[in-house]
């Protein structure tokens, strides 16, 4: 068979510069099945996109069937799986939210009758540290869906901004990354921003505006780039069957239900809300499923399109919010702490029928959790996990562990409390914070971040300022907008963005931005940031500081205690032990837990228990392994064996001493047995180190100048040399 070569004639190149660095687009090589899709390359950063769409709707849904996944290869990094199968398992946490990302500025770009499914899949092929992937796949996916024949009104860029010596770095590499202010994602339209994601070191309102405004102008360049390419190889994009109910339908059902739906919605309870509705949509059924029986599926979406319609009609032309509160009013606010007893911190947070207890544990340094992804970091002292159970919202769905809603508000309250979180110098603790939604009616992710600061302060963290979290909606028409704080459920689901901003009284920590239209003005952004900041200065003064003012001065009697103390590294040996029988022994013997760290020239050294007591002898002892005895110094040790001329004492594992009978104790002491045995723990002094490194230990001298006792006679002089009374048989063993 004669060997033919493929040709690739469809194979194009683009290449432009984004942030300093170049940007190279290949498309028609790869991937000829899909819709659409490109190979990105960013420096050293590649990315593969792939988006395809079914042909048909599917049926039997009310909602546009959109999935994005962003793979992480670990070979990108030239890593090897840690898992037994060897192979990459269940996406990361940081694949997640970087999938959310890109999901939610191109979602509101759908037609929003469309019910076929579209997929996206970003696989990280190659990474460059100072060339984030995520920004590569959000510009690859907005490529691939222009260039595809899937229905979107595209295109959309991102990019992230930094704030690094009072200046904003568009895309900044990684070094810029460690010293920055801020860490903002910002993805735009031609005209307006789709989508924001932060977390700050409490930066001011202002700083934040034009960090974002700074983004949308960067995104402008690869907008008219990506329109350049849509121009040149972009096909035309398939027609659909519109899902949108008949017109004449809906004014039908509107008018025959309108009114019902007014009085079922005026109310500030969600349950009673829903409790109203319920009688309404079965008389809605009974009249039109006869009328339109080929459309009856249909009379849901008439029925949601008449609740939105009155919701805004209120809000736009009336001022009217569904519970009747103003525009820049916060429902009913409400702080606990201390609720669980035997947990290390708890905090209780109520805003209407918004409710979030959070509880902390505190735990030794070990206890962080080890990551095995992409980016350089690989373990966090500082974990932050939301749970949303189905009895929240009145519903009887079955737990099935966190999806991706949960970590994504999880890693959102986590991101707006690291800026406050103490140091591992300040604070030798790993802590894990768990929000558990007991009811949801509007923001929950923000009930988080103030729930968790009360559990922190509960629990004597030494908190660097208390931090709140608010949402801002937004309700647009045409030219007409207005924006709404602290919004309720059935605002969010009829409005036009969720606009989540924490922080502290100086500054915000964290920004999530979710949008059902194209993308805000700046004014509006302005408007959202003034509204949230006055908000949660409001629920810290008003609300959360009366519940507790300050952390706690200390720690639950329940949380382990922890020492810490520095050693020289070439010690971590002696202190660990063969196959660790050193350390195992000191953590049997103290019931404690013990964390090395190696740093440079010296060794962290964290000691935790729930026993102060405890902790600070293991910690004793393991400075005693690692520093030398000098006379003088006093130790807690244990009787390891009995000689006819005195005890032996054991004061850190392989270090140990010969208490001579006349110091045994302030009087004569005739049988060595009579003042200790094997097991005993006793006090002993360091009198002297002999030329072979032998320690001379006494316990007489501690009775007399640590406990005041007074000596019967002198018995001094009766001291013997160190080689005196030993024949063959009592002679000191070697060590």
């Amino acid at each position: 068979m004669a060997n033919s070569a493929m040709t690739f004639d469809k194979f194009r190149t683009f290449e432009t510069e984004f942030a300093g660095r170049p940007l190279v687009v290949e498309t028609g090589k790869t991937t000829q099945l899909a819709n659409g899709a490109c190979l990105v390359r960013y420096g050293e950063t590649v990315v593969h996109v792939a988006v395809t769409g079914a042909a048909k709707p599917r049926e039997g849904i009310d909602f546009f069937p959109l999935s994005v996944d962003f793979e992480e290869k670990l070979y990108s990094v030239g890593k090897i799986p840690g898992s037994f199968l060897k192979r990459e398992g269940r996406p990361s946490e940081k694949a997640i939210l970087t999938s959310r990302v890109i999901d939610r500025p191109i979602r509101p770009l759908f037609p929003k009758d469309m019910r076929n499914d579209v997929s996206v899949v970003c696989t990280v092929m190659s990474v460059d540290p100072d060339c984030e992937p995520q920004i590569a796949a959000m510009v690859g996916t907005s490529i691939a869906l222009s260039i595809s024949d899937i229905p979107w009104n595209g295109p959309i860029s991102a990019c992230s901004v930094g704030y690094v010596d009072g200046e904003f770095v568009i895309n900044p590499n990684q070094a810029q990354r460690e010293v920055s202010e801020m860490a903002t994602t910002v993805a735009s339209t031609d005209s307006r921003i789709a989508m924001i994601e932060a977390g700050a070191n409490c930066v001011s309102d202002e700083v934040m505006y034009n960090a974002i405004m700074a983004g949308h102008e960067a995104n402008q360049k690869i907008i008219e780039f990506i329109k350049g390419m849509q121009a040149e190889i972009g096909k035309e994009k398939f027609s659909y069957p519109s899902n949108e109910p008949d017109e004449e339908m809906f004014n039908a059902i509107k008018e025959f239900a309108e009114a019902d739906v007014k009085v079922a919605m005026d109310t500030d309870d969600k349950t009673v809300r829903d409790a109203r509705l319920l009688p309404i949509y079965e008389a809605v059924h009974a009249k039109f499923d006869e009328i339109y029986p080929d459309s009856a599926e249909k009379i849901d979406e008439c029925m949601y399109k008449v609740q939105k319609y009155i919701v805004r009609r209120w809000l736009l032309d009336e001022q009217k919010r569904v519970d009747g509160r103003g525009m820049n009013d916060i429902r009913p606010l409400a702080s606990e702490v201390g609720i669980l007893p035997r947990v290390h911190g708890s905090g209780l947070f109520t805003r209407g029928q918004t409710q979030v207890l959070t509880v902390a544990t505190l735990g030794p340094a070990s206890d962080g959790q080890i990551i095995d992804g992409i980016d350089d970091e690989d373990f966090k002292r500082y974990m932050h996990h939301y749970n949303f159970p189905s009895y929240s919202v009145g519903e009887t769905r079955p737990s099935r562990g966190p999806g991706r809603r949960e970590i994504g508000h999880g890693a959102l309250a986590e991101r707006a409390l690291v800026p406050v979180i103490p140091s591992v110098e300040e604070f030798p603790y790993s802590i894990r914070l768990v929000s558990e939604v007991l009811s949801s009616n509007g923001s929950t992710s923000q009930g988080s971040v103030c729930g968790s600061t009360l559990a922190l302060m509960d629990a004597g963290v030494p908190i660097k300022a208390p931090v709140a979290g608010i949402s801002c909606g937004l309700i647009t028409e045409g030219d007409r907008w207005m924006t709404m704080v602290d919004i309720q459920g059935v605002e969010d689901f009829f409005g036009d963005m969720d606009f989540k901003v924490a922080g502290t009284h100086d500054g915000i920590t964290a920004i999530q931005m979710d949008l059902k239209i194209s993308g805000l003005l700046p004014e509006m952004v302005k408007e959202a940031l003034e509204k949230t900041h006055a908000a949660r200065n409001y629920i810290l003064d008003e609300v959360m500081l009366k519940a507790i003012a300050e952390p706690r001065p200390e720690l639950s009697k329940y949380a382990p205690k922890m020492l810490t103390t520095t050693i020289p590294a070439d010690k971590i040996s002696e202190v660990i032990g063969k196959g660790g029988k050193v350390i195992k022994e000191i953590q049997a013997q103290c019931e404690v837990k013990i964390d090395i760290e190696e740093d440079g020239e010296n060794g962290q050294v964290f000691v935790s228990g729930i026993d102060l007591e405890n902790c600070k002898r293991a910690l004793a002892i393991v400075e005693t392994i690692a520093i030398d005895p000098e006379p003088g110094a006093i130790y807690l040790g244990k009787v390891v064996r009995i000689m006819d001329f005195g005890a032996f004492v054991e004061i850190a594992p392989g270090k140990e001493g010969l208490v001579h009978i006349s110091q045994l104790d302030v009087k004569r002491t005739e049988k060595v047995t009579d003042v200790v045995n094997v097991g005993d723990v006793i006090r002993v002094k360091v009198l002297e180190i002999d030329d072979k490194g032998r320690l001379n230990l006494s316990r007489r001298d501690v009775l007399i100048e640590v406990d005041g006792l007074t000596p019967e006679n002198d018995i001094s002089n009766d001291r013997p040399r160190r080689d005196s009374g030993r024949g063959r048989d009592n002679r000191r063993p070697r060590r």
